[in-house]
Parts: structure tokens; C-alpha cells; sequence
């Protein structure tokens, strides 16, 4: 009997994204709560297409790299789907555009662009927009560092554990739980603090 081939790794579905928020200025509580809708309303927008949204958990974690001294991030991701499947090869529009509306929203909250990983009022980067891959310059998809941040990881676990990380390269975590758990011990050190829930950002633990 020939041995049974074995199962191909998961792929990040064609008709999802994902979006990291973070910020450690001014009151990053607020401020959260102050963009979830207005994110929605943007991404909405773009796609032109009815979404399934998944918002994580609020967490809190130390700062990775810049200058030392900053307060500790919150930080979340939002994860969009398509609610009906998608027919054309590329269900998502220019994902160009969706950054200048992610550019104009972190102005929109004071992010000022002085340092890189430096301290600010909001960031939000797109982390993958379906299986569309981009070299940069002006935006590279999926996100270089994306299977390297627990400040991402953790909160693409809490959605969904088993959430297949985009384009990951042959030997390495293939979903956001195994990428979270593959990380060195000194990234994890203090791991992400979950946040509790509340009116105006439900998940929490």
C-alpha cells in the first residue's frame, strides 16, 4: 500500500486581511476606542463588498526596539474576511489605497513620523491582503516582521489559534499559535498582558 502523501501546509485564505493597531502616547485607551469604528467604516469602504470582521483582544505589551524608556503599547489586530466567496482571482481591491486610509486615519490621531519603532499615538499597518504578495516600496505585503512580533502573534492567536500565517517560508510556524510559541524566550518576556473587556471593546479575557 503506497504511504499516504502528507497534508499540505494551511494557506492564508484569499479573502482575508488583517490589520495591526497599536499605540503607547496620549490615552491608548481611548484613542482604541475612538478608531474601531472609524477603521470599519474605512475598510468597508475600500472593499466595497460585505465583511466578516474579527477584532482580538486589547493587549498590553513592552515596547520592541527605538528608544528606550517608552511607556508600554496596546495592541490588537482586526481580521476581515469576505462574506461571500470570492469569484475574481483578486477579491481585494488595490490594497495601495487601503493604506493612505490607514496614512490619513494616524493623522487623523496626532501619529507623528519622527524615529523608526519610535513612540506614537496610533500605527496601523496592514499585515496581508489576501494572498497578494508586494515588494514594497511603498508598502510590503505580507509584513516582513509579522511572524517575529508577539505584540502581533498574540492577538492573531486570540481570534483564531489556528489561523494560517501568510506565505510562510518552508520550515517555519505555519499558524499564529505555533508562530507565538516558536518565538525566542526573551520575546516573550514579559508575554502580552490580555486586556478585560468593556463597553465599546467586548473581547477581552
Amino acid at each position: 500500500m503506497p504511504p499516504t502523501p502528507a497534508a499540505a501546509p494551511p494557506r492564508p485564505s484569499a479573502s482575508s486581511l488583517a490589520i495591526a493597531i497599536g499605540a503607547n502616547l496620549g490615552d491608548p485607551v481611548a484613542t482604541f476606542m475612538a478608531v474601531r469604528p472609524r477603521l470599519e467604516v474605512e475598510l468597508r469602504a475600500w472593499a466595497a463588498a460585505p465583511l466578516q470582521l474579527s477584532w482580538s483582544p486589547r493587549f498590553r505589551t513592552q515596547p520592541v526596539g527605538g528608544a528606550p524608556g517608552q511607556p508600554p503599547y496596546l495592541n490588537a489586530v482586526l481580521l476581515a474576511r469576505l462574506a461571500a466567496a470570492p469569484v475574481p482571482a483578486a477579491p481585494w481591491p488595490d490594497p495601495t489605497r487601503l493604506l493612505a486610509r490607514l496614512l490619513q486615519l494616524e493623522a487623523a490621531f496626532g501619529r507623528e513620523r519622527r524615529e523608526r519603532w519610535g513612540p506614537r499615538r496610533l500605527d496601523l499597518d496592514l499585515l496581508w491582503c489576501g494572498a497578494m504578495a508586494c515588494p514594497g516600496p511603498e508598502l510590503v505585503l505580507p509584513h516582513p516582521r509579522l511572524g517575529e512580533r508577539a505584540f502581533v502573534l498574540a492577538p492573531l492567536a486570540a481570534i483564531d489559534p489556528d489561523l494560517p500565517l501568510p506565505l510562510a517560508p518552508a520550515g517555519t510556524p505555519r499558524t499564529a499559535s505555533a508562530g507565538l510559541a516558536a518565538l525566542p524566550r526573551a520575546a516573550l518576556e514579559p508575554p502580552p498582558l490580555t486586556l478585560a473587556g468593556e463597553p465599546g471593546w467586548p473581547e477581552g479575557s
